[in-house]
């Protein structure tokens, strides 16, 4: 069970196309969700490369932001709910012709409950993602607390790369009996391939893949949203 009065933050995972949508829906649904924790994929197009931090929190209404160009495009988001303690990033060795990948990792706390918020986008070459999961996976298990993982795996739950990365963690959608909603794409959603994982030592509150008009033209994936909390030791 839950602590009394435990936090439950508000984590959304989203690959946002590089800003590739309708940019004003794009903003207007991720300020309607009200995240604590935002994790995005795909951040690399930014007015000014200098300041990209503020200019990117800024717009979502988020406190802070880490990652981005020095993590290959995925960034974390938080509000001032909560305290960032300190961040790195993992880098995923470079393949000809492929995209360069990495991982953000970022020590939080809030009300005094510690996690370390993680965001990833795999490669779609299937051989170099499971290499890249396998890199994720050792830097969660060596994580000094509890993970919160936003991962476009860029394959569904039945893929190597997802089994590697979701190996004792809790799939937010399938905790909620949602493992069958697809993520992508906006326009006729079909797989799910976007994931929010959740460690043991916390539990799953709420989960929802978030379709509504201005997801479906902000990006071509849907967010995911879920709602999480602390198990009492």
């Amino acid at each position: 069970m839950s602590m009394p009065d435990a936090p439950r933050p508000r984590v959304v995972s989203y690959n946002i196309k590089g800003w590739g949508g309708d940019t004003a829906a794009l903003t207007a649904a991720v300020r309607d969700l009200a995240p604590d924790v935002l994790i995005l994929q795909e951040t690399l197009r930014w007015s000014d490369p200098r300041t990209w931090w503020v200019d990117l929190a800024g717009r979502f209404g988020m406190a802070r932001a880490f990652g981005g160009l020095s993590a290959c495009g995925n960034a974390v988001l938080i509000s001032t709910a909560v305290t960032a303690r300190g961040w790195g990033v993992v880098r995923y060795p470079l393949v000809y012709r492929h995209s360069p990948r990495a991982a953000v990792l970022v020590r939080c706390a809030i009300e005094g409950a510690e996690f370390v918020a993680t965001g990833s986008h795999l490669s779609t070459d299937r051989a170099t993602r499971l290499r890249q999961a396998h890199i994720l996976k050792k830097a969660l298990n060596s994580a000094d607390a509890p993970v919160l993982v936003g991962v476009d795996v860029n394959e569904t739950s039945a893929g190597p790369a997802w089994r590697v990365i979701a190996d004792g963690l809790r799939d937010a959608a399938e905790e909620t009996g949602q493992g069958d909603v697809p993520t992508y794409p906006t326009r006729g959603p079909v797989r799910r391939i976007d994931a929010i994982f959740v460690d043991p030592s916390w539990s799953v509150r709420d989960y929802r893949v978030v379709d509504t008009s201005q997801t479906r033209v902000a990006s071509d994936h849907f967010p995911v949203l879920s709602e999480v909390t602390p198990l009492a030791s």
